[in-house]
């Protein structure tokens, strides 16, 4: 295929927590993101919190150990959080539609505030108000025949749920989430045909605060934490096709092309135990199963997964109909230590690539690991891929007249 097809889904990408603001409006609770302050190339994003004592303290979001007995997350007023005010989607969400038609969006990838519907998480019923708003957002997409691609968990898990056990790790949190898309499917269905469960749900394994909303570097809650996500996304699956056959639910990796530092064999075991880290999610969204190198990593660091009866069928039957992933750059690895510059993008560093060139943020720029990923993924899995996030980080500054000219950006893209 040397072109495009005239219905290939060309669009972009977004998070309610990114984009909406409106944080307390119409009934919406808190999400873990409302109480992670701004951060920059040179400072942290913390978390606050107040101690029973009345102190207040913050933790960076990536180092937080635990939740301190008796700790209260909640906002301090001398404080920037990106979330509360975003770019105001909640009340500008038609002009920002009508600016996605004049670009020729086909699709339009965006987020369902978790705590937006369910406040507390564990609410007897849903908030009509937050329904009603992605309600006038799907109409306002359908007018301009942009197809929807809906993540129903993006970084916004209910901070109730952290509050009082942790989130993820608790396995009441499946038949939270599973109650969460009954509410999704049954009230959108004939507004949405394509969803994906989890954001980036590998990276659980590296920022378990920031993708399930768990405070711990515990390695035995977060793999039972993950346990627990890939049963919720196996059920959300076959939920969806109970109540509408017609949709497509997805999973969704992040995503960077690996390559060896030199041809030291055991940098190529590095890279596959680097990318193992990633497929591990995805072999079990996709094949139904957990691979016997996971179970093997699971044996040699004492990790025993907790599984109720049903957990092996149901992962094996709600097996996902496409995988979307996130790709902003490759990495080097290697099993030495001390080499050039560790450069990160989206979350993951590795060595410094010195066959590419790299963004203002340090992000290596890479189009072929693009194409590498999209023959990995397929020739694993033979499935849809979607790339459901790409693009250039970076600062942009108007000039003398008020625009940003981004041509860094086309030359990027193209």
């Amino acid at each position: 295929m040397s072109r495009f097809p005239n219905n290939f889904l060309w669009g972009g990408a977004t998070s309610a927590h990114q984009i909406e603001g409106g944080y307390d409006l119409d009934g919406k609770g808190l999400c873990f993101m409302d109480i992670v302050t701004n951060g920059s190339l040179n400072s942290l994003r913390m978390i606050s919190y107040t101690m029973p004592d009345g102190t207040r303290k913050e933790e960076p979001l990536f180092k937080m150990q635990s939740i301190p007995q008796g700790a209260r997350f909640e906002c301090f007023d001398n404080r920037i959080y990106p979330s509360h005010e975003a770019i105001d989607f909640y009340h500008r969400y038609k002009e920002d539609i009508k600016l996605f038609a004049q670009m020729g969006f086909k699709t339009f990838r965006m987020s369902i505030a978790w705590s937006r519907i369910f406040p507390n998480c564990d609410d007897e019923s849903p908030n009509e108000q937050g329904l009603e708003f992605y309600d006038r957002v799907f109409d306002e997409l359908k007018k301009y025949d942009i197809e929807p691609l809906v993540t129903m968990s993006h970084y916004e898990t209910p901070l109730n749920a952290t509050q009082l056990w942790n989130s993820w790790a608790d396995r009441q949190m499946v038949d939270h989430f599973e109650k969460y898309a009954k509410v999704l499917f049954e009230r959108y269905h004939e507004k949405v045909k394509y969803w994906i469960t989890f954001n980036e749900i590998n990276c659980l394994t590296m920022v378990p605060a920031l993708e399930g909303a768990i405070v711990t570097k515990d390695n035995q809650i977060i793999m039972q934490a993950a346990h627990h996500q890939l049963v919720a996304n196996a059920k959300t699956v076959i939920l969806g096709k109970k109540i509408d056959p017609s949709m497509k639910v997805g999973g969704m990796l992040t995503y960077a092309t690996c390559y060896p530092y030199n041809s030291n064999p055991n940098d190529s075991v590095a890279v596959w135990k680097m990318l193992n880290k990633a497929y591990f999610y995805s072999d079990v969204m996709v094949r139904g199963y957990y691979p016997s190198y996971i179970l093997k990593q699971f044996e040699r660091e004492q990790i025993n997964i907790i599984k109720e009866d049903g957990d092996d069928e149901i992962l094996k039957t709600g097996i996902i109909d496409f995988l979307g992933f996130s790709y902003y750059q490759s990495i080097v690895t290697s099993v030495k230590e001390d080499l050039e510059g560790a450069k990160g993008g989206n979350i993951i560093s590795a060595v410094k690539n010195p066959y590419l060139e790299e963004s203002k943020w340090g992000w290596q720029i890479d189009p072929v690991g693009l194409r590498l990923a999209l023959n990995y993924l397929y020739d694993r899995y033979q499935l849809p891929l979607m790339i459901v996030e790409n693009g250039l980080g970076t600062s942009d500054e108007p000039d003398e007249n008020g625009e940003i000219i981004d041509d860094y950006r086309i030359e990027y893209l193209q």
